[in-house]
């Protein structure tokens, strides 16, 4: 019951849309008497809310491309541990000490990308392993959500009509989410990247053999000449958050 009364609970965000307006983030993210000012969103973020709404994710992933702290090429040195150290987790039957390692690399790797859904999955599953349920629900919540706004930011399946990202990673793993294995991904046109499935499937009687994302935010800042070297991918579904019956 409590699995049904979770997915019943996402039907909002699924019928949810709302393509990123780069003049209405700034102008309500900045904006001290705004509900949706950033600083008081991230708070609420950090702190596992889990009352923040569809809007609220909207303004916060999004927004994020307009705080200091969102610097996307620079690399992520606590990520690379993070994955090290999952690597060598048992999944069945995992380490006490493991998981709390695993635990204070996550976090210090979310400094640096608040929103990566493989990091947030990394932590539910560390958080349900160590039997603490209710952390375990707030980061599978923030995954969720992430991920779901991601998704509403565009159906990915046009050039014309692409889902938003922050980080290349984002795609990859809104993707593996759905369990959809993603090829080599191709930059198709200044702004967007096609990644193409490994296996396509059908939906609604279309054949769908990848999705296209908007990256136009990572290299808005761009310094001159600076080479960017993606990170390595995580297929973090070999971490599964715990299932809620």
């Amino acid at each position: 019951m409590r699995k049904l009364l979770l997915l019943l609970a996402m039907l909002p965000w699924a019928a949810f849309a709302q393509t990123p307006d780069e003049d209405r983030i700034i102008d309500r993210t900045m904006d001290s008497e705004s509900p949706y000012y950033y600083p008081n969103l991230m708070l609420r973020y950090n702190a596992g809310d889990t009352t923040l709404t569809a809007d609220d994710y909207h303004y916060l992933y999004y927004g994020y491309a307009y705080q200091d702290a969102y610097k996307p090429l620079d690399v992520n040195p606590d990520l690379d541990r993070t994955l090290l150290i999952a690597s060598r987790i048992d999944t069945q039957q995992p380490a006490r000490d493991d998981l709390e390692a695993l635990i204070a690399s996550a976090d210090d790797a979310l400094a640096r990308d608040p929103f990566s859904p493989k990091l947030l999955n990394l932590m539910a599953f560390s958080y349900g392993a160590l039997g603490d349920t209710i952390r375990e629900r707030a980061y599978y919540d923030r995954m969720q959500k992430v991920i779901a706004t991601i998704e509403a930011s565009g159906d990915g399946l046009t050039q014309k009509n692409p889902q938003h990202i922050l980080m290349f990673d984002h795609a990859v793993d809104v993707l593996t989410a759905a369990g959809l294995p993603a090829g080599k991904s191709r930059v198709v046109s200044r702004t967007v990247e096609y990644v193409p499935l490994v296996s396509p499937y059908t939906v609604d009687g279309r054949k769908v053999k990848g999705y296209y994302f908007d990256f136009s935010r990572i290299y808005r800042n761009k310094p001159e000449g600076y080479t960017f070297q993606r990170d390595r991918t995580w297929q973090f579904n070999n971490l599964k958050p715990r299932t809620y019956k």
